[in-house]
């Protein structure tokens, strides 16, 4: 009896073994091992279209298609047990490419009352005096300050407070009268005097811009 139970445990053993030395996949016989992306630089991960793409912006200054651009976010709430998804509208902008890269220069103005998760009552309390106090400051807005290939630094206004933040490109398309961007961050709203409901709001929020500038 000893014997077959002996020869199960080694056939198990060997069954992990070879299943810890392939790649973590998702779900389904499809899908490609999850790895880690960089960051991008502007002529790195272009999507391939029938347009002719530049390795770079082209001199001058872009206005920010606000009906082509987005803010989207993540976080999480009671206690952090539960993940919350919703959206900002973005307003409008301009973008001066410059030479060097680092001279140039971004403002990006965020609807504030637009916030949206898709639960009403959430969402007035958050657009309410409360939290963002929309009423009062309709505006967020990102100023930046430098400009680099894979980042872009700057000041954060929310509810009239600033604190610098930096946004990180995560991809970029680049033609011949436009450029779109995607970038992320982390935002503690904690610091920008949002306090109300610690624990049971979400603290910090990863946001990611999709931004369509389009020569002006």
């Amino acid at each position: 009896m000893i014997t077959p139970y002996l020869r199960l445990v080694r056939t198990l053993r060997k069954s992990q073994a070879a299943r810890d030395d392939q790649p973590f996949v998702a779900p389904g016989t499809d899908r490609s091992p999850c790895r880690a992306t960089g960051r991008l630089l502007w002529n790195e991960g272009m999507d391939a279209t029938s347009n002719p793409t530049t390795t770079t912006p082209r001199l001058g200054r872009y206005t920010i298609d606000a009906k082509s651009s987005s803010v989207s976010f993540k976080s999480r709430h009671l206690f952090g047990l539960m993940p919350v998804h919703g959206t900002f509208a973005i307003r409008g902008g301009t973008v001066d490419v410059a030479e060097p890269l680092s001279q140039s220069r971004l403002r990006v103005e965020i609807d504030a009352a637009s916030f949206s998760t898709g639960n009403d009552q959430r969402d007035g309390d958050v657009r309410s005096a409360k939290f963002l106090d929309t009423d009062r400051n309709p505006l967020i807005t990102f100023v930046s300050e430098r400009v680099e290939a894979t980042s872009v630094s700057g000041a954060l206004t929310v509810c009239g407070v600033s604190r610098p933040a930096s946004l990180f490109i995560v991809h970029a398309q680049v033609t011949a009268n436009a450029f779109t961007v995607r970038a992320t961050t982390r935002v503690d709203r904690i610091e920008f005097g949002v306090t109300a409901a610690r624990g049971m709001a979400g603290r910090r929020l990863d946001l990611t811009l999709e931004v369509t500038c389009v020569q002006a």
